[in-house]
């Protein structure tokens, strides 16, 4: 059932963890709002029940967020995470019980699933639309994306073999975190919600992203050309969005969604946003307005994953889908996707291991596009 939600950590717990982590003298560069005013912006979220996250937001904090911590004052990350907590919900119940999970990685490495939908309302039932496994090895050399298409036929604990989007329809986020990890034997360390309309303002925000397209399409009244394309707001919404233009259908909008990340964080960085404290602010502010995570994922524990990423950048993001093999029809009539057992049992190894950059060099089906 859909998690329950509540506002994040408080901001003054969160600077003084930042002074923990040696950015000492973290203290806001603005006063906060009246707690008269930040009460009603928390009583409007609630009434609004907005069940949003981003995928980019994590992908901000594992590549674009070292550079904001090598460049910026303790103050203005403290001002940052004030922002953060203003915007962001925390999602309450975020994972299953711990009797039923694989044991934490020993070794340093990170995991994070990030569920999206442009069609789920927070308190109502509903499914993923979209699913990537972000994995943060422990040398921090690279960021992977892994997509996981959302018709992929697996075994959903206690309800048997079904498309592995509807965990969520039945168990929420916990028995989707369950799914994912009985599936790919793997621990995960954070979970997010997307809802791609918070793409539209994060994309406003920066002032645009320039994004290359795979292939020529028109959705929702735009054209996307093949090649580099310039996107407002409401066009990135469309582009992710989109599958009926393609024969490929969500494999392609998967590749779509991929692309979108590389130019969002190209243009995070490019457009030197991280060195901008105005327009960095915005950003933040566009983007907590739109996520819910899991409760360790504080602004403090943002801020050790970052330093300990400090050498990344955008070059080190690798994004690619977990490999398929062909389609089925269920007993009761559903098309799916069936993944491909070989590959599967190879990608366990790897995020096991910690190798999934040599599984990618020797898994041709496995289509890196990073």
């Amino acid at each position: 059932m859909p998690a329950e939600r509540h506002q994040s950590t408080p901001a003054s717990s969160e600077a003084d963890a930042l002074d923990r982590l040696g950015l000492e003298g973290a203290e806001a560069t603005t006063p906060p709002p009246p707690r008269g005013e930040r009460s009603a912006r928390r009583r409007d979220r609630r009434r609004r029940r907005r069940v949003v996250a981003t995928l980019v937001s994590a992908l901000v904090v594992f590549v674009g967020l070292p550079a904001l911590v090598l460049g910026v004052g303790a103050g203005y990350l403290a001002h940052l995470a004030r922002t953060w907590d203003e915007g962001a919900t925390t999602i309450e119940a975020a994972f299953p019980d711990e009797a039923d999970r694989p044991a934490p990685a020993d070794d340093g490495s990170l995991d994070v699933l990030l569920l999206g939908s442009d069609t789920r309302v927070a308190g109502e039932s509903g499914r993923s639309d979209s699913m990537m496994l972000v994995h943060l090895p422990a040398d921090r050399s690279a960021v992977y994306v892994m997509s996981i298409m959302r018709d992929t036929w697996v075994d959903v604990p206690g309800h048997g073999m079904a498309k592995i989007n509807a965990a969520y329809s039945w168990g929420g986020v916990p028995l989707t975190v369950q799914t994912v990890e009985q599936l790919l034997q793997t621990r995960v360390d954070h979970v997010a919600e997307v809802d791609f309309a918070g793409f539209e303002a994060m994309t406003d925000a920066l002032g645009g992203v320039d994004v290359v397209s795979e292939r020529a399409f028109r959705a929702g009244g735009h054209e996307f050309v093949q090649g580099e394309n310039h996107l407002d707001g409401e066009q990135a919404l469309d582009f992710v969005r989109e599958r009926k233009s393609f024969a490929e259908a969500d494999h392609q909008r998967v590749r779509n969604q991929q692309a979108f990340v590389r130019g969002l964080v190209d243009g995070l960085l490019d457009r030197h946003t991280l060195t901008d404290p105005a327009a960095l602010s915005a950003f933040v502010a566009a983007t907590a307005d739109h996520v819910a995570v899991d409760p360790g994922l504080t602004p403090t524990r943002m801020a050790e994953v970052a330093w300990s990423s400090r050498g990344l950048r955008p070059s080190g993001l690798k994004t690619f889908t977990m490999a398929t093999s062909g389609g089925g029809t269920s007993a009761d009539g559903q098309s799916y996707v069936s993944f491909d057992v070989d590959r599967l049992y190879a990608l366990r190894e790897a995020l096991r291991d910690d190798t999934v950059g040599g599984y990618l060099a020797g898994a041709s089906s496995a289509s890196p596009a990073g």
